[in-house]
Order: C-alpha cells, then sequence, then structure tokens
C-alpha cells in the first residue's frame, strides 16, 4: 500500500466536502427513487445515515489527520486519500466498497453509492 498523498489543508476540504455532498444527494436519490426510507443529517464535517431499523452509519471528516472516518454497527473505519481516492488506512479498500458493504448490511439489501 502506498503512502498517503501529501494534501494540502484546502485541497484536504475540497475532497472530503465533496465525499459528503455526494453521499447526501445518493440517500435524496434512494429516497426520491423509494430505494429506502433512510434519513441523512449533515452537522459541518458530520454526515448521519439514520436505516429503518434506526441503526446508524456515521461518516466524519478529521481535518488535523486529513482522513475520513466510517463508524457503522460492524465498526469503525478510517481513510485517507490514497492514489486518487479514500482508501481504508489498514486494508487500502476504497471508501465506496466499504460504505455499499456496510450500507447493504444495516439496510438488508443491497445498496451502492455512485462513483
Amino acid at each position: 500500500m502506498s503512502a498517503p498523498n501529501a494534501l494540502s489543508d484546502r485541497e484536504y476540504r475540497d475532497l472530503s466536502d465533496a465525499l459528503l455532498r455526494r453521499l447526501e444527494a445518493q440517500a435524496d436519490a434512494w429516497l426520491q427513487d423509494d430505494v429506502i426510507d433512510i434519513d441523512a443529517q449533515r452537522t459541518g464535517g458530520l454526515l448521519e445515515f439514520t436505516f429503518p431499523d434506526r441503526s446508524k452509519i456515521v461518516v466524519n471528516t478529521q481535518p488535523p489527520l486529513h482522513e475520513v472516518w466510517l463508524a457503522s454497527k460492524a465498526g469503525g473505519y478510517h481513510f485517507a486519500w490514497r492514489d486518487g481516492a479514500w482508501r481504508d488506512t489498514k486494508t487500502g479498500e476504497s471508501f465506496d466498497a466499504v460504505f455499499n458493504q456496510q450500507a447493504s448490511r444495516q439496510a438488508g439489501r443491497g445498496l451502492s453509492i455512485n462513483a
């Protein structure tokens, strides 16, 4: 696994904000298309998804570390910007893959965020 790319604070803010906006838009699309009744609430750099069973996935930014964290029922994941994508700092798996897996598990059906 390669070392994290050195991001400026501005690059980090732009990239992490783009991720949160994309996730919010996906939750809106799921609601609009009647895929799942999911609630997404954003407060600054924290985005909380509430699933029909009241379980949650929380995605939040960690500016001092230039990371994005995801917390689900299965545990916590840390992501750093590597090779042009948010990647798990332990496994190298992409944020999208981990989010899709965890959201699908908590929804009880297949969910996928658009790239």
